[in-house]
């Protein structure tokens, strides 16, 4: 079976007098038959290549599937009378909330269960059930496309039935006055982009519903959200760089919104409320890795928030949980995160001990004030994730639950994580790696090592447990974590000296690490290997075009690789929002800074490495017509005989398959790839 040939049509693109020529902009027409048929095609192609592994792939997906507990559930919480339990039931692949009155040992009641809605489904996915103040209503919201693009309902939970009121097009989210009449409510545009809120009350037409805000300014989103304390419901506008928060008494759904502080360039900050104050993150005054502040609720305006933790040059804090009388910090020091305590009574604090060289801590679920307990979760590269509660009083610590590894085979003496740390090509600058092995594997130049990397928005990949990935450690694969520039692993800093005119900085750490990982006798170029997904995929496909033998094979995830194209439509999804990001090529020094990294526009006659790259139909985030235009650019000019394809879920989007086990068979399709082409 020969690899498809995908059309070309000739499409001039002309900005800043610079002419790109695009063969396949015809792609991006999502209902025409010829893009469906070449996506088709490709699929087939993909599965002809890899039908010599379906078996394997089989066997893979039972392997990760039988280390999950079958009937597994969430660990209980407590919150407004009611403890609140999410199951799943063997069998099913949906979850079920639940919850019982009082205590434990009380009656189930079944809040919602996701089995029942999904029924004859290719898709479905509940984004946010939420309970009313009075325990009797709950709203939901759905989405059967995996577009991302919410329809919220409302049940009544002592009749059980679903009430009339249905709202489309929203994000999902709704969150309740104290009235347990009203619901607040944000719209997207065409684009997606969340930018109005509404107010809706129960029984009555969403024709009635008032508009309580409209954002203007493309480059914001705005979300609403309840403070912990429940007295407060607080309307955010955001774009990378600039916050700002409107607030209401969550009694009065007719009172007048107040702001916090107007949004001013660079100033970002997010409210918690306690007492008469509302308590502030920010990076307010220089404070570039964030302090907390506090301003008293009737006079908050920036010019009256006074320091509670100042600002710190070497720790980035992350965020943070207000107790009755303890303050608990999330905080980054040297790419660890730590959990700090202090006492408001006796201003004692310390740090919660952890013991791996690299692991993820967290603090979790906590909705009471008056309380002296704390719950955190952690969790490492060979570590299980674990919930702990944590005694503030007594400084004791007990295991609440461990992730269950089922199957027999895991024990994490078995299992060894390291962190290393690569020079940067500028000598400026070390990139931290997490890897974690199996102690049986030795490092050679014959042994298969996976690098992972994402790099942008500021977000961190730390280093925590997969299950999944077992399986391609307990068959010889090293799994490393490059901890680029991109994201704040090392701080607010090491976010800003990886985007916009500083993005090269993400790719060629990544570069960076991966020749370093073959420098220190880890692996080799001929068993080296990269992963990324989202913008993680543009990573992984700017390094293909700037080092297309540094690696033996790439899998691209739903990969954002038409940056220029993609930042120059303002009807795509994110494009507006995402200026602070990447930059907004209409600027001619941004449009040429970004056309250099390009994957698509830069794809050349060459070698690449075995290449798997997917996507899903109805993604929202990167529209699937990035990667098959990538693909079939990719078909027409590469110059070896390496493996290329490419796998479209034509019913799902940029999560890929719903469902509890479905999204394992992307992950056994992957790894046998990796597996299939080590032994070639």
């Amino acid at each position: 079976m020969k690899a498809p040939t995908a059309k070309k049509i000739e499409k001039v693109l002309e900005i800043h007098g610079d002419r790109r020529i695009d063969n396949y902009f015809w792609m991006n027409e999502k209902e025409d038959p010829e893009v469906i048929q070449y996506l088709e095609e490709e699929n087939a192609y993909a599965d002809f290549v890899m039908k010599d592994s379906e078996a394997f792939q089989e066997e893979l997906f039972q392997e990760m599937k039988a280390r999950y507990k079958k009937d597994d559930e969430s660990l209980p919480y407590f919150f407004n009378e009611y403890w609140y339990i999410v199951r799943y039931e063997e069998g099913k692949e949906y979850p079920i909330f639940c919850r019982k009155y009082k205590t434990l040992e009380n009656e189930e009641e079944i809040v919602l269960d996701v089995n029942i809605l999904a029924e004859g489904e290719d898709f479905f996915e509940v984004a946010n059930v939420a309970v009313s103040p009075n325990n009797k209503l709950a709203s939901f919201s759905s989405d059967n496309v995996g577009r991302r693009i919410y329809t919220l309902n409302f049940k009544d939970l002592k009749t059980n039935k679903i009430l009339s009121d249905k709202i489309e097009n929203t994000t999902g989210k709704a969150v309740w006055a104290n009235d347990n009449e009203h619901v607040f409510y944000i719209i997207k545009d065409e684009s997606l982009r969340a930018y109005k809120v509404y107010r809706h009350k129960l029984g009555t037409d969403t024709s009635e519903d008032i508009l309580i805000f409209h954002e203007e300014d493309e480059t914001f989103d705005v979300n609403v959200f309840k403070t912990k304390s429940m007295e407060y419901i607080f309307m955010a506008s955001s774009s990378t760089i600039s916050d700002e928060h409107h607030f209401i008494p969550a009694n009065n759904v007719f009172a007048e919104w107040k702001v916090i502080q107007p949004r001013i360039d660079d100033l970002e900050y997010s409210v918690e409320h306690y007492e008469d104050e509302f308590y502030i993150i920010t990076n307010a005054d220089d404070a570039t890795n964030f302090k907390i502040v506090k301003a008293k609720i009737d006079n908050c305006g920036m010019e009256n928030w006074v320091d509670v933790i100042p600002h710190r040059e070497e720790v980035l804090l992350e965020g943070f949980e207000i107790f009755k009388n303890y303050l608990i910090l999330e905080e980054r020091e040297d790419g660890l995160l730590q959990i700090k305590i202090i006492d408001e009574k006796t201003q004692e604090s310390y740090y919660l001990p952890f013991s791996d060289p690299t692991y993820t801590a967290y603090i979790g679920t906590n909705l009471e004030f008056d309380t002296e307990v704390l719950r955190y979760g952690y969790t490492s590269l060979t570590q299980p994730n674990s919930t702990y509660e944590y005694n503030l009083k007594e400084k004791t610590t007990k295991l609440l639950k461990r992730q269950e590894v089922l199957g027999g085979k895991f024990f994490p003496e078995n299992y060894i994580s390291e962190r290393i740390w690569a020079d940067s090509r500028d000598g400026e600058e070390q990139i931290p790696i997490s890897l974690v092995y199996h102690k049986d594997t030795k490092k050679s130049a014959e042994t298969p090592v996976l690098l992972y990397g994402y790099g942008s928005y500021g977000h961190t990949v730390d280093a925590s447990f997969s299950n999944v990935r077992l399986s391609i450690l307990d068959r010889g694969f090293i799994y490393a974590i490059a901890h680029i520039r991109g994201g704040e692993y090392l701080g607010r800093e090491w976010y800003e000296d990886g985007k916009m005119l500083f993005k090269k900085n993400t790719f060629f750490d990544f570069i960076d690490a991966g020749k370093h990982l073959i420098k220190e006798n880890y692996t080799s170029s001929k068993h080296l290997y990269a992963m990324g997904g989202s913008a993680g995929g543009l990573l992984v496909g700017a390094v293909m075009n700037y080092e297309p033998t540094l690696f033996n094979g790439i899998v691209a995830q739903v990969p954002f690789v038409d940056v220029v194209s993609t930042m120059l439509d303002e009807t795509i999804p994110l494009t507006t929002g995402e200026y602070d990001e990447w930059g907004n090529p209409n600027d001619e020094e941004y449009y040429h800074y970004m056309k250099d990294y390009s994957p698509y526009d830069n794809v050349e006659a060459k070698d690449y490495p075995h290449t798997l790259i997917t996507t899903g139909f109805h993604d929202s985030q990167v529209q699937y017509w990035e990667p098959a235009k990538w693909t079939a650019k990719l078909r027409e000019l590469k110059t070896d005989n390496n493996l290329l394809i490419f796998k479209t879920d034509m019913s799902s989007g940029h999560g890929g398959a719903s469902g509890r086990f479905e999204s394992l068979k992307e992950d056994a399709l992957e790894y046998a790839f990796l597996l299939k082409i080590d032994k070639m």
